[in-house]
């Protein structure tokens, strides 16, 4: 195997485990310690981002999959066949650079904050229609910061569709993808990876609707590397190795999901865990290990029979096998078929209902004492006044009493006196 070769094949491999590897820490999310007091303006991005929307795949959803997916690629390979390729490439430029700004954006946001360390005073966007708030938005300097490099990238791939520009909006997809995709349940997965096994098998090997829309398409839904490039001649071109986006995002969000699990799991055991620890990960660790021994095995069919391979034929039942074998080894396979990112979704929500309900009683609690201690002492200020005003009362049945401070009380007295001179008299 010549080394240029060999060293796209390495690159292919780092570019799609990366990613994988990353997005699916990403997708972890611990729970929150609840804080008494908090600053509204420091760093506000955290908590938003932390509970950052994610959209979650069902049963249905993995059924439908497939054939939503093979409609929109024979669509696509329509498009390329019967329209002027010039300007599908503006329309598909156009709407992959917004998605690119997004992307690369949030990723730049998420290597800055784990980097660095770097906390900043958040600001506040809000969009509101007659006193409704239809869309807030909180950033800081760090999401200017990438924002504007983004946009600075973005403009040099519009100019020049270079492959490395390529390949970082690429990556930036994947990682966003796994970060924020997931899958409710093993059930799920399973039924998603296996219906795209058949999927992947019937568009490389049955037709040339893969291949065609994979080289026609000039998008970053794929990462490439060039098969010769040091013992390149001036006058010659490139040549691409490559790997579609959807052969690292779909095992992606599997193997994510067996970290999710791994970490159920230890907060199950450890319900005050501090943020952040360390935890065992046998269900991450040995399906991140059967993803790349499928893609070695991927890219080892696919040199050795000089043809384009299904990457999902051999990536799937590595990660369903990986699961079924170690939940077996470790008698947990029930465990593994009744884990639902639901049920973990809905006691998250319970517990935070809990304790709003606790602080809330609390409050009411001290706002009734403190109303109580009031009232006693109001008494006990007032209790002479009041036994004065009753004698009175009881003396002369037709003096009214309303009055119940001193000053009133005094004058109630004096008039109540002089009513029963003018009555003896």
């Amino acid at each position: 195997m010549e080394i240029g070769l060999l060293t796209a094949y390495a690159a292919l491999g780092i570019m799609a485990i990366v990613p994988i590897y990353f997005g699916s820490f990403a997708s972890v999310k611990w729970p929150k310690k609840i804080k008494q007091k908090q600053d509204p303006g420091r760093d506000a991005d955290s908590s938003s981002e932390e509970e950052s929307a994610s959209e979650s795949l069902s049963t249905e959803d993995a059924y439908l999959f497939p054939i939503f997916g093979s409609v929109v690629l024979f669509s696509l390979y329509l498009i390329f066949k019967l329209l002027d390729k010039e300007y599908v490439d503006y329309l598909v430029t156009a709407y992959f650079s917004f998605l690119g700004v997004v992307a690369v954006t949030n990723v730049g946001v998420q290597v800055i904050k784990n980097v660095g360390k770097f906390k900043f005073d958040a600001y506040k966007l809000a969009l509101t229609k007659k006193a409704k708030e239809l869309y807030t938005a909180n950033f800081t300097v760090i999401h200017l910061v990438s924002l504007f490099f983004s946009i600075i990238l973005t403009a040099f791939y519009v100019a020049t569709k270079n492959w490395v520009a390529s390949n970082i909006f690429g990556l930036a997809f994947a990682f966003n993808a796994i970060q924020m995709l997931s899958l409710d349940s093993f059930k799920t997965g399973m039924i998603l990876l296996g219906g795209l096994f058949f999927y992947d098998i019937f568009w490389v090997f049955g037709t040339e609707v893969m291949v065609t829309v994979a080289k026609s398409f000039d998008a970053p839904i794929k990462v490439v590397w060039p098969k010769q490039w040091t013992t390149l001649q001036p006058d010659e071109a490139l040549q691409f190795t490559m790997l579609g986006l959807g052969d690292i995002v779909v095992p992606g969000i599997y193997v994510a999901l067996c970290l999710r699990f791994d970490h159920s799991n230890y907060i199950k055991k450890n319900p005050n865990a501090s943020r952040y620890s360390t935890f065992p990960t046998p269900y991450f660790r040995n399906c991140f290990t059967a993803y790349i021994l499928g893609l070695v095995t991927t890219i080892i069919v696919m040199h050795t029979f000089k043809a384009a391979q299904p990457a999902l034929l051999y990536l799937s039942p590595a990660c369903i096998l990986s699961v079924l074998i170690t939940g077996i080894m470790k008698d947990q396979l029930k465990d593994v078929f009744s884990y639902s990112a639901d049920d973990k979704k809905d006691e998250k929500k319970k517990k935070n209902i809990d304790h709003t309900k606790k602080q809330v009683s609390s409050e009411s609690e001290g706002e009734e004492g403190n109303f109580k201690k009031r009232n006693i002492q109001g008494d006990d200020d007032n209790s002479g006044i009041s036994a004065v005003l009753t004698a009175e009362a009881e003396e002369e049945d037709y003096v009214e009493v309303s009055s119940t401070s001193s000053t009133s009380g005094i004058k109630n007295k004096k008039n109540k006196k002089k009513a029963s001179k003018k009555k003896t008299g």
